[in-house]
């Protein structure tokens, strides 16, 4: 049959990723104004409420000007993981695309994003005594016994993040099957019938060189505790920010705690959140590069939020356009 107009569309969604402070929140706020689109947060920690200066959140004037998803969503001593993500993502997505606007997704999660694009398996729900058991044990002897029983898995996570071993690990023993398995695909239709599927055509990436991201780092992190991360931090230990694992995660969490409990001065916290800092960034790029392969483009030190997106807005209309059902 002949494509036509009608039966064709450009990509689905629109994805944005790259390391913390390399600059895709404020191109994605230019972008979204662009292409008429509306952005979802890829952030495991924006979802929390209370944690805005820890996280970067985006201003309330920001917000006001371009619809965001998916921050705020859960409490500090809530749980929240990459199932709820890839539920709220979707639905979000399938709400802005049935307005006739274009969902753009910005963050530097990257499980968040390869569940987004790849769906994610039928998994059992956590157990108690298999998760303890196996947070008890050495990570070491868990990342053997993950290389023996899956060894897909074991190439593509993240081999110093406990919480995703133990998590691979709780499923294939409570399943008998490996956790690279059990992915299911997207297919489900929005509002108005048409079938979403996001593609990784559609995604790109953000870098800079070193120099250049370490200095941006440097900055964020002065502006995070001029505005006042130690009290967000204290306000938050009152509330259980401290119980819920996963939420402390969040740049300059643990540091912070530690200082405020008096185990290290305020200038050496500071230096230490911004070597953290660049660790993680450093891990942001390693896994971008070698699970997700989106589409890099690489900024200079002058580029703008306006120069940054143009880039992005050229890549994405020169997609070929997808012919729908």
């Amino acid at each position: 049959m002949a494509m036509t107009r009608d039966t064709m569309r450009p990509p689905a969604v629109l994805l944005l990723a790259g390391p913390t402070a390399v600059g895709k929140s404020e191109a994605a706020l230019v972008l979204a104004r662009q292409l008429n689109g509306e952005i979802i947060s890829v952030d495991s920690m924006q979802v929390y409420r209370g944690l805005d200066v820890g996280t970067a959140k985006p201003s309330m004037e920001e917000r006001r000007l371009v619809p965001h998803h998916l921050i705020d969503v859960a409490g500090p001593g809530e749980r929240f993981d990459v199932a709820r993500f890839v539920s709220l993502a979707r639905a979000a997505a399938g709400e802005i695309r049935s307005r006739g606007r274009l969902p753009i997704l910005c963050g530097g999660s990257g499980l968040y994003f390869q569940a987004f694009l790849e769906g994610l398996g039928d998994s059992p729900p956590a157990d108690a005594l298999v998760r303890a058991e196996l947070a008890a044990t050495p990570l070491p002897e868990l990342l053997r016994e993950l290389e023996l029983r899956d060894r897909p898995t074991y190439e593509k996570i993240d081999r110093r993040n406990p919480r995703r071993v133990v998590r691979a690990l709780e499923v294939i023993r409570l399943t008998g099957r490996p956790f690279s398995d059990q992915r299911a695909a997207w297919g489900k239709a929005d509002s108005r019938g048409e079938v979403i599927q996001p593609s990784a055509e559609g995604f790109f990436a953000l870098s800079r060189q070193p120099a250049d991201l370490r200095a941006r780092i440097n900055a964020r992190v002065e502006w995070m505790f001029r505005n006042g991360l130690v009290a967000e931090t204290a306000r938050l230990l009152e509330q259980g920010f401290a119980e819920n694992p996963t939420a402390t995660q969040a740049i300059g969490g643990y540091q912070v705690v530690e200082h405020l409990r008096g185990e290290r001065p305020l200038d050496e916290t500071i230096e230490l959140v911004k070597v953290r800092t660049r660790q993680f960034a450093k891990r942001q790029m390693t896994w971008f590069r070698h699970q997700a392969r989106p589409r890099w483009l690489e900024l200079a030190p002058t580029d703008t939020a306006g120069t940054a997106a143009a880039h992005v807005c050229e890549a994405f209309e020169a997609l070929p356009a997808r012919q729908t059902s």
